[in-house]
């Protein structure tokens, strides 16, 4: 009998009254666990703000063969309580070689690279942004602050602990200029579609 598959949504939206207060976070992540119930996903659920057990991420790291991180853009990086929260957690999986086995270079194997020591294979790990900067702003060497970086550009701060643990990073997904010209129906619309293509459901 085929053991139900497990995905970890880690909400790491940080509450700013009458300012940011996380709906389209909220939704994105309410899309994301319809989609995997309906995939018949067993689903395991993260608010960053509300607290957690860095013990008890640990296991539902170990336990997931899919995790996702929902996040605002906020100062061209994941809100200060997702750094506090990888710190703690990935420090935790860290003892007992659980989340990996030292950064991969041996003195008896010089060609082992660093970044290649994870545990964490078979998982995929996927971000799920939302953004001020319009679309048009990456990819684009003629743009002023990007300079032709793409969001896995900008994001890498947050894909290579996952990397570096061993775990498949795939393409991210990006609500784009959501203050100003961003289509958010459209962007709650497609989700599902780029879950099912990024994960071959």
């Amino acid at each position: 009998m085929n053991q139900k598959k497990k995905v970890l949504l880690i909400n790491t939206h940080l509450n700013y009254p009458n300012f940011s207060e996380g709906v389209l976070n909220e939704s994105l992540q309410a899309i994301a666990k319809e989609f995997f119930v309906a995939n018949v996903f067993e689903v395991l659920e993260t608010k960053v703000e509300d607290g957690y057990d860095a013990n008890e991420e640990v296991e539902k790291h170990l336990d997931a063969d899919i995790i996702i991180l929902q996040t605002p853009i906020n100062w061209f990086g994941a809100p200060w309580i997702y750094k506090k929260y990888v710190d703690d957690v990935f420090n935790s999986g860290r003892e007992n070689f659980r989340f990996l086995s030292g950064d991969g270079r041996t003195r008896e194997d010089l060609t082992k690279q660093y970044g290649t020591g994870g545990n964490l294979q078979q998982k995929k790990f996927m971000v799920s942004a939302t953004w001020n900067a319009p679309k048009a702003s990456f990819d684009d060497p003629a743009q002023f602050l990007f300079e032709g970086r793409s969001t896995a550009d900008v994001l890498i701060a947050i894909t290579a602990n996952y990397r570096f643990c061993g775990a498949e990073v795939v393409v991210d997904y990006n609500c784009f200029d959501i203050f100003k010209d961003g289509n958010v129906k459209s962007d709650l619309e497609r989700y599902p579609l780029h879950l099912k293509a990024v994960f071959n459901l």
